[in-house]
């Protein structure tokens, strides 16, 4: 008996082995369970840390669209009719506010300048009725969602040292003598102008209509104001260049042939040239009047 339970007892387990083999088998599946809870913490843990991020995000965004907006390009509204049929109401164009640091304003050039403290409002905007209503209206301007009370888009025809007048015997605008074909931009319909004007456009300033000329305020409604009706180039905001909404009437806004005459090429690199001796020629007069006392 004794060799019996022996031989039986070594092919046998012992009763703690099989107790410990019980336990392991009972907790494995604990343990095959934590990889499952730490992924669902983990995938918790990175949406409560988008919402956390998502406000840093938001004014990272907007400082970044502040400083291209106030830079480099800004997109604006187009609130009236004054530039039909080159631009809409409703129309949204951007605006490149660096290109005037690389070269002149020319003749022909749409462009968004500041009436702030000189022209009327061309329409009005009531006053936002309280500071979030005002900041939202902030935004819409800067993004060219709601249209700029005090900012104006109108072409260039005349450049400072210009004489711009109404009309020839075709009832073409001129400029320094020289007449502008319209026809590719002008409203259908319209007359150059209907009211007569003769305007010499001061250094620094600009001569600027609207392609609808029956219904722009442009230049020759102010010609009582300072500056006869020109505007400071100061209060240049930058070149419209394309129309980006609606999308199907996306284009860029290019300067009509017209300016490119060479007459008027001419005149523009003579200018510099024409000042400059109408300055020499009082100095050489004053030297020489010096000199005679002197002796």
């Amino acid at each position: 008996m004794t060799s019996e339970s022996q031989e039986h007892g070594a092919a046998r387990r012992p009763v703690e082995d099989e107790v410990d083999v019980v336990a392991e088998e009972t907790h494995q599946p604990a343990r095959d369970e934590k990889p499952e809870q730490d992924e669902q913490d983990g995938k918790t843990e990175k949406k409560g840390s988008f919402w956390k991020e998502l406000p840093v995000l938001v004014v990272v965004a907007l400082a970044l669209a502040l400083i291209i907006k106030t830079f480099v390009i800004q997109a604006f509204y187009i609130p009236s009719e004054s530039m039909e049929n080159t631009l809409l109401t409703n129309d949204r164009v951007l605006v490149n506010k660096l290109v005037y640091h690389t070269r002149d304003i020319e003749r022909g050039d749409v462009v968004v300048f500041s009436g702030v403290n000189s022209w009327d409002g061309e329409f009005e905007l009531e006053e936002p009725g309280n500071p979030v209503e005002g900041f939202f209206r902030w935004v819409g301007t800067a993004f060219g969602i709601v249209p700029g009370e005090k900012d104006y888009i109108k072409r260039v025809i005349g450049i400072g040292g210009d004489h711009v007048e109404c009309c020839d015997k075709q009832h073409r605008i001129t400029v320094n003598g020289v007449p502008l074909d319209e026809s590719s931009y002008l409203y259908p319909g319209n007359l150059p102008s209907r009211e007569k004007f003769a305007a010499d456009v001061p250094p620094g300033h600009l001569w600027v209509m609207g392609d609808h000329r029956q219904v722009s305020m442009d230049s020759r409604s102010h010609t009582g104001d300072p500056g006869g009706g020109a505007i400071p180039e100061s209060q240049v905001i930058g070149r419209a260049f394309v129309i980006v909404w609606p999308f199907s009437r996306a284009a860029t806004i290019p300067i009509p042939e017209t300016f490119a005459q060479p007459a008027l090429q001419a005149l523009s690199g003579a200018t510099p040239l024409v000042s400059g001796f109408a300055l020499a020629v009082p100095l050489v007069l004053v030297r020489r009047r010096w000199l005679r006392r002197k002796r």
